[in-house]
């Protein structure tokens, strides 16, 4: 069975940290916080995974366990991550994400870029992951100083285990410097809001719902009999629609400076009634865009776009879209080469903005 075009694509997020730093922790949270969503999980490393009661121990070449909850845990070598890619990714599996968590001693750069090489039409980058325990940074910094270069190839960097630094603001401010745009949010017990990363409701059309309030973590107690924090806290969004077409020049000057802080940027664009049969789904995640032409559905043309971030001026980008609409009749034809760019399949396609 072959996904057609129209087929949402399944974003591979890469998490990465020293060991130690909580991306076991974080990735377990993901597994039994995912809001339905099916994950498949990638671990790049030997040994055992903690989930809960459960242990996936010495799992070693292509061998697959399927967990409880319906997610996927396979230990591999970063050499088969395109093999195990295909696995995934099969539409048999019902994967709504993938996540590979790299070795504390993994090149995060060389996953990134295996994930980027993949020709296969359901598999998108979702983002380098960066997890940083805040209570042993400096020491890790001495230790491992190609942590500084790590951290500014990352779209997202948790700051975990900033409950247990001895000056939790000095580290997150050492954090920020070294960053290069990314985003940036605090954790405890790698508890990080999962709509941050992907979609917890695959089997609903998410463009412009980007409620939080079903999240698992506003029910019930958590610990101790203790209600849950809001993860929501510090992330912000940006709601934007137009029945107005968007001119590409504008859109792509806004994508190009895209202030620092924005993860994630999802949504369909209307350039006009040029492209009389397409709309172009558009897909960003930190410094990654890419653009993809889709047949229109039916009813209203609409630009219909949602930004996510932490520390944003959500007024400012709204401000900043509303002025991207287009006053001429159509786009022209010279205007569109900045999009067809970062359409998947055009000669010389950069990845990265």
């Amino acid at each position: 069975m072959v996904r057609s075009r129209n087929t949402p694509q399944i974003p591979v997020v890469v998490l990465a940290g020293f060991l130690g730093s909580g991306k076991t922790t974080l990735l377990n949270h993901l597994l039994h916080r995912g809001g339905g969503s099916r994950i498949g999980a990638i671990v790049n490393d030997f040994g055992a995974v903690e989930i809960d009661a459960m242990a996936v121990a010495g799992a070693l070449g292509d061998s697959t366990v399927s967990l409880g909850n319906g997610c996927l845990c396979c230990a591999v070598d970063a050499g088969e991550l395109d093999l195990y890619l295909e696995r995934l990714a099969a539409p048999e599996t019902g994967i709504d994400v993938i996540v590979i968590e790299a070795s504390g001693l993994a090149e995060p750069q060389e996953l990134v870029r295996m994930v980027l090489a993949s020709e296969h039409p359901a598999i998108v980058y979702g983002g380098l992951v960066e997890v940083v325990d805040a209570a042993e940074f400096e020491r890790t910094r001495a230790r491992h100083p190609e942590i500084d270069r790590h951290l500014a190839l990352a779209d997202l960097v948790v700051v975990n285990k900033l409950d247990r630094a001895a000056d939790p603001d000095g580290v997150e401010t050492l954090v920020r410097g070294l960053v290069d745009g990314a985003a940036v949010v605090t954790a405890t017990y790698g508890r990080i809001d999962p709509e941050f990363l992907f979609d917890c409701r695959p089997s609903e059309e998410r463009v412009g719902q980007l409620s939080f309030d079903d999240l698992h973590e506003h029910g019930g107690p958590g610990e101790n009999g203790e209600p849950h924090p809001h993860l929501h806290t510090g992330y912000d969004s940006v709601s934007f629609v137009s029945d107005v077409p968007l001119d590409p020049r504008r859109l792509m000057g806004f994508l190009d400076s895209r202030p620092e802080g924005v993860y994630r940027i999802k949504g369909y664009v209307d350039f006009g009634p040029h492209d009389r049969h397409n709309r172009y789904a558009v897909h960003s995640v930190g410094r990654f865009l890419r653009f993809r032409p889709e047949p229109w559905a039916g009813g209203d043309r609409l630009t219909q776009l949602v930004l996510i971030g932490s520390g944003i001026d959500t007024p400012a980008l709204a401000k900043e879209l509303d002025a991207c609409r287009s006053d001429a009749p159509h786009a022209d034809e010279y205007g569109m080469w900045g999009v067809l760019r970062f359409v998947q399949g055009s000669e010389d396609e950069p990845q990265m903005t």
